[in-house]
Formats: structure tokens, C-alpha cells, sequence
């Protein structure tokens, strides 16, 4: 990746040596936009995405959503990048600061959402689900649910029993539908 400083020389990525993960606070429903206003700039973003299922005029739909509302990350080297420039942009209420510098995101922390990406660029945590135990449903027409993981199968798909009116129903749904409760 190449980066533009100052206008005039390219630095490339194994230069930024000092490159860290530091969280953006965005407009209120602007995180797609100033991650796309954060890019054009050169900087490298990350914005963690769920599915969320919305419920519109009986319909459900599944849509991709912020993970942490109003926030993303940005990789910035403060000795090269104008950072103040991110305060700047389209979107952008301002970085997390203390003080008069942003304050970085805790190592690990963004290197482990980046690798527990999917296609889809939906985080998917592994969490280990076993028969049995108590899940929610946080997508599809019982999302917000809780429920009894029953089966497991190996094409992806979780058979969960849900107390639903007085009654138990089975319901088969996706497997990143459920989490851990």
C-alpha cells in the first residue's frame, strides 16, 4: 500500500513502522460514508459490520449494520499522517482523544475483529456452541430470542427450541444467527 505524505513522496506500508488502530466517533448514521470519505484520503479504515434483521412493513431484512454504532477504526502513524486531517472529513465527529492526541487502540484488539472477518465482511466469532446450552437469536423473524441449542449440524445450520407462547417450537436457522447467551 502506498501513502502519500505531505504531497510529495510515497511512503509504503513497511515504512509506517509505527502504524496503530485508533477509534473514530462518526455522525450519528454516517459510519458508511466516513469510511468511504476516511479511504479517499488514503487512510486505511475498518468498520466492523453485523447483520441486523429489520422489521418494515411486515417485512424482515436482513442488512448489514455498524458493529459498535457511530464508531470505526482508522490505522494511522502519527510521526507521518495528518491525523488532524480525520476530524476533518465528512462523517467524522472526531477521533477518541486524550488530551490533544488520539489514543490508540489496545494491540490485538482490531488485528482480531480484521482476522474474524468473513466474505461478507460480517464478523464471525467462533464461539463454541454445544448441545444444550442457551443461545440468542440476534437475526431472522426470532431475532433478539433466547432458546435451547438442540442439534447441530455440519452444514452450517442449528436446530433451537424457543419457548414461544406457552409452547415449545423447533426452529432451523443459519448458524451465525446465533450466539452464546
Amino acid at each position: 500500500m502506498t501513502v502519500s505524505v505531505d504531497g510529495n513522496r510515497d511512503v509504503t506500508a513497511p515504512e509506517l513502522d509505527n502504524a496503530r488502530w485508533y477509534a473514530v466517533n462518526t455522525l450519528p448514521h454516517r459510519e458508511f460514508g466516513a469510511k468511504r470519505q476516511l479511504e479517499n484520503q488514503g487512510f486505511r479504515v475498518f468498520l466492523p459490520q453485523r447483520l441486523k434483521t429489520v422489521r418494515h412493513a411486515r417485512k424482515l431484512t436482513n442488512v448489514q449494520a455498524p458493529f459498535f454504532p457511530r464508531y470505526l477504526f482508522v490505522e494511522l502513524d502519527l510521526t507521518f499522517h495528518r491525523w488532524r486531517s480525520v476530524n476533518g472529513t465528512f462523517g467524522v465527529s472526531s477521533l477518541v482523544m486524550q488530551g490533544e492526541r488520539p489514543v490508540p487502540v489496545p494491540h490485538g484488539i482490531v488485528e482480531t475483529m480484521l482476522a474474524s472477518v468473513g466474505d461478507d465482511n460480517v464478523l464471525r466469532f467462533q464461539h463454541s456452541l454445544k448441545a444444550g446450552a442457551e443461545v440468542r437469536l440476534i437475526a431472522g423473524p426470532f431475532a433478539d430470542q433466547l432458546g435451547i441449542l438442540e442439534h447441530l449440524n455440519d452444514t452450517g445450520r442449528i436446530r433451537v427450541l424457543l419457548n414461544i407462547m406457552g409452547g415449545t417450537i423447533r426452529v432451523h436457522v443459519p448458524r451465525d444467527y446465533a450466539i452464546a447467551s
